[in-house]
């Protein structure tokens, strides 16, 4: 599986971002999917996943109420709604698919990654 992330930008605080990630290469099918994002100095950090039916979804306290993750199945890609950005949402911002099926915050779990995409908050 190949995963492709974009949607990144620069937007001021307060402001909303959506990220996209595509799959490519083969079946996209039963795969769990998660945002991952890192800031400079900073370990890779679970932002946000989503089962394939899309019945769980997981946010840590950093995202709830401000990200939404979301996938279309038929379309391959999953998506990850950002409103209310702050200046410490700044980061490199991934996707990851994990294809047993569970859905965790652990990215050692996780078996393919796309190439990330920066978000840079303003003040």
């Amino acid at each position: 599986v190949q995963l492709q992330a974009s949607g990144g930008g620069l937007v001021q605080a307060g402001g909303s971002l959506r990220l996209s990630c595509v799959a490519s290469g083969r079946t996209f099918s039963g795969y769990v999917m998660a945002w991952f994002r890192q800031a400079p100095g900073k370990e890779r950090e679970f932002v946000a996943g989503i089962s394939w039916s899309g019945g769980i979804i997981y946010y840590p306290d950093s995202g709830k109420g401000r990200f939404t993750i979301s996938r279309d199945n038929g379309e391959n890609t999953v998506y990850l709604q950002m409103n209310s950005l702050k200046p410490e949402d700044t980061a490199v911002y991934y996707c990851a698919a994990e294809r047993s099926g569970i859905l965790t915050k652990a990215s050692r779990e996780y078996d393919y990654w796309g190439q990330g995409t920066l978000v840079t908050v303003s003040s």
